[in-house]
């Protein structure tokens, strides 16, 4: 199902386009990160529906995000965003991206 794919706010698009400018490792953070949203704006789905249980609050207060998906990306990172409906669009806003690390830490594994 294709959908819209924003950011979630503007603190989230700015780290985003830092990336192209910064170390060849963040440069090709930020191709994974532009393959993801691509893949997301062709399937809103395609990601891993994190159950609604383990929300992290912070993300269920700052961006009402009463679903949130997963997509996977290269060397252990992962990109975290939420599904929306506005009048007939469907809609993804990109939340975060974290390393394994940061990940397992978010959600307390």
């Amino acid at each position: 199902m294709k959908c819209r794919v924003f950011f979630a706010d503007e603190r989230v698009k700015k780290a985003y386009d830092n990336l192209l400018t910064s170390s060849v490792e963040n440069k090709s953070l930020y191709n994974w990160i532009t393959r993801a949203i691509k893949d997301i704006s062709d399937n809103c789905f395609c990601g891993i529906q994190i159950p609604k249980r383990q929300i992290p609050k912070e993300y269920i207060r700052k961006y009402k995000a009463d679903n949130l998906w997963k997509y996977d990306l290269p060397k252990a990172w992962r990109l975290l965003y939420t599904v929306k409906n506005e009048e007939a669009t469907i809609i993804s806003i990109v939340i975060e991206w974290l390393d394994h690390k940061e990940y397992e830490r978010r959600f307390k594994y």
